[in-house]
């Protein structure tokens, strides 16, 4: 694992293509027959990305605080971003944008010391090729999808290999073009990792690429787990990214107006670093290329609250395990300050247990204002509570950091019996 990514914290995902044109749901509106094919894909006509400024975008996300950007550079309708040569359903060839829209990209995210991120959907709704095998273990009485699957009887497996062959020609393009710092994959669960031949795509990507980051849908290869929409109440023990929408969409839906507020993106982003992994928060631009001012609006806040509190989330690692502290935290790389996150307002105070470490200090992050502390209890290896009393002129609009420097690496107890 590339030392940049466990050390990224945040990272902004960018749904753009056809689907923001009429403002459906990218892909999934024809697929769940929303809406039908054919107007899906005339969607093409309208994708003009006009006023599209990827500096714009690179430094809004450097606003945000974040280390990396992923853009969809090919989701599951099949509209490459790029001009690949593998087939002609590109916005090069099919829209009036014309043009390739991942070199502009990759170069202002790079220009800003940002790492570069690409999503490919490994499935392909509209590729002729790609319903011709039925997945492993599919029951031969259920129909399927008929995007996804043929009927029994009419499985064609050399096309299936035609598909991987194409599948493989733009993976390849991808890397050679961009050499992309993270390829992050989807749409693994319609065929088995034997029918993707996953092993064989994993030692692809080593050769042509082996600085490249890749998630967990390189089913079984992958370096890092992606749970979506909702922060692990037992975070892995392994790399991990968080996937969350700021509204309830991936893609641009101009309906959708169920904002997360700055108050609980701070929450989940604490949550998530506390819990040893990334943030990956999704935007929808519009068709024009431009991000809507409320999404715009709560990544800015968002950064603002990191920049003030930047100790607690940079050059750290995951906090306090379930019961030492009832809310995230996070510990300096030396292991020596540990940093404790509040969202309400302590009804007193506080209470840290089960630190055999002295707190030598404790103080507001961002104003350095002092907080009054006491240890009480314990006996023996067994330690007392620590009591933090934080005052309300001490909180913050968003969340409240406290910085509890210790006596030495943070040293926990977390049980013991007594015959």
């Amino acid at each position: 694992m590339q030392p940049w990514f466990t050390d990224g914290k945040l990272g902004i995902f960018l749904h753009w293509g056809i689907y923001s044109v009429d403002g459906v749901a990218e892909s999934w509106s024809f697929f769940n027959g929303q809406v039908p094919y054919d107007t899906y894909m005339a969607q093409l006509d309208g994708f003009d990305a006009q006023k599209w400024d990827p500096d714009a975008w690179a430094d809004l996300f450097v606003e945000a605080g974040a280390a990396y950007a992923v853009l969809t550079a090919k989701h599951h309708d099949g509209v490459a971003l790029w001009d690949t040569q593998a087939n002609d359903l590109s916005v090069v060839k099919r829209t009036p944008a014309a043009r390739d829209l991942i070199t502009p990209y990759v170069d202002a995210l790079r220009r800003r010391g940002l790492k570069v991120g690409l999503y490919y959907s490994h499935l392909d709704w509209s590729h002729p090729d790609y319903a011709t095998v039925r997945p492993d273990g599919q029951d031969p009485d259920d129909r399927g999808n008929p995007y996804s699957m043929p009927v029994v009887g009419e499985e064609t497996p050399e096309r299936w290999d035609a598909f991987l062959a194409f599948h493989r020609a733009q993976v390849r393009e991808l890397l050679g073009l961009f050499q992309p710092d993270l390829l992050w994959f989807d749409g693994e669960w319609e065929r088995s990792p034997e029918q993707w031949r996953m092993a064989e795509l994993a030692e692809l990507i080593k050769e042509l690429s082996p600085h490249t980051v890749v998630n967990g849908r390189l089913t079984g290869h992958g370096d890092y787990a992606t749970p979506e929409q909702g922060v692990p109440v037992e975070p892995p023990k392994s790399p991990w990214e968080l996937c969350l929408t700021v509204n309830d969409s991936w893609g641009y839906q101009p309906q959708d107006d169920h904002h997360k507020s700055p108050r609980q993106l701070v929450r989940v982003f604490a949550e998530t670093v506390g819990g040893g992994g990334n943030l990956l928060l999704a935007v929808g631009p519009k068709a024009d290329g431009t991000i809507p001012p409320e999404q715009a609006e709560r990544l800015e806040a968002l950064g603002e609250w990191i920049a003030g509190h930047r100790p607690a989330v940079r050059d750290t690692v995951r906090g306090l395990p379930h019961g030492h502290f009832y809310g995230p935290s996070t510990l300096s790389a030396d292991r020596r300050t540990l940093y404790l996150f509040l969202f309400d307002r302590p009804n007193e105070y506080v209470v840290l247990r089960g630190v055999r470490n002295a707190v030598r200090s404790a103080r507001v992050l961002g104003t350095g204002t002092g907080v009054r502390h006491e240890r009480v209890g314990g006996l023996g290896e067994v330690p007392g509570w620590e009591y933090l009393y934080v005052t309300d002129d001490q909180l913050a609009p968003l969340c409240t950091v406290v910085a509890l420097e210790l006596d030495g690496e943070l040293d926990l107890y977390r049980e013991h019996t007594r015959d």
